[in-house]
């Protein structure tokens, strides 16, 4: 059997943590379950606690002097402090369905495999929330890859242009050995405040063997309310390109650490001139980007250009 540690961050999250925590405890694999508050506001912590006291599997952490580090921090801290083979991760206003590790039982078999991804749906608490889920990602609730696979393709799978096979999945569906992470030394980056997964994943996928689970149907659910983060970043905004730029180049630098094959490292370094390009407005953007066009002639595909040169809302 399978022996879990599932990781939560935790920050203003009174009105959902029961939910998230039953949701996890439902299964008998998960033996620990990292409650990291992030110097909550609200009565986050004082439910946590009691949830510890009630549920000997909880444990609850904090940040020195219970400092607001970010969610990053905050499962980074639970990565370090898990104690169990293998690790997964939930938001604290999100939840497992019961079908979450019904895949991993038979995969995780095969000792090659590092880690194992599935499909997440959304819940809708309000209209507001509704409407912003899908002004960003349409009417579709289930955000997937689109055909299963495995192994080292799935690297070049997640950053290919045009993609055919999905950009993204949640870190919420994913279950991935204790051990890779820290054989590659992978854990969050800290200093990226959103699509931090994203980034994380790509670097996941590039070092250890995943494989496809249960991608057809969520085994988790993404809840979609006011005060979600990234349905408040509006796309093509300034604020969107300057995420993107950050993200990019976080990847870029990486694959030259790394040594990462000469391709990906190009194209992570169009990505983040593209992003930076986007990012700024007027004379500036047109100069910039012929700046960096004459060094990066790769610059003028269309592509490339197209993105750099949209014209982004403040």
């Amino acid at each position: 059997m399978m022996n879990i540690s599932v990781i939560i961050p935790v920050y203003n999250a009174q009105k959902y943590i029961e939910k998230a925590v039953a949701s996890v405890l439902q299964f008998q694999e998960v033996q620990e379950v990292l409650l990291i508050d992030d110097g909550s506001k609200d009565r986050s912590l004082k439910i946590c606690t009691s949830l510890a006291q009630k549920h000997p599997k909880i444990k609850v952490l904090t940040h020195p002097d219970n400092q607001n580090r970010g969610v990053s921090a905050s499962r980074n801290l639970g990565i370090d402090n898990a104690t169990h083979d293998f690790i997964t991760f939930l938001d604290a206003d999100d939840y497992w369905l019961p079908n979450r590790f019904d895949a991993e039982r038979k995969i995780f078999q095969d000792p090659k495999v590092d880690g194992v991804f599935g499909g997440i749906d959304a819940d809708f608490l309000g209209e507001q929330g509704k409407n912003a889920y899908e002004k960003k990602f349409g009417t579709n609730t289930l955000c997937t890859v689109q055909y299963e696979s495995e192994g080292p393709k799935i690297f070049g799978e997640l950053i290919q242009e045009p993609n055919r096979f999905g950009t993204f999945f949640s870190l919420i569906a994913l279950t991935v050995k204790k051990e890779a992470l820290n054989i590659h030394q992978l854990r969050i980056n800290e200093d990226l405040t959103l699509m931090e997964d994203k980034e994380f994943i790509i670097r996941l996928a590039y070092h250890c063997y995943l494989k496809t689970g249960i991608i057809k149907e969520g085994v988790a659910i993404r809840t979609a309310h006011d005060s979600n983060s990234i349905t408040r970043l509006q796309n093509n905004s300034a604020e969107y390109f300057r995420h993107n730029m950050k993200l990019y180049h976080s990847l870029y630098r990486w694959s030259r650490q790394q040594n990462v094959p000469l391709s990906y490292r190009t194209f992570f370094k169009l990505k983040y001139l593209s992003s930076k390009t986007a990012s700024e407005s007027g004379p500036k953007k047109f100069i910039n980007f012929a700046r960096y066009a004459v060094a990066n002639p790769q610059l003028l595909k269309t592509r490339y250009r197209y993105f750099a040169l949209k014209n982004n809302t403040e």
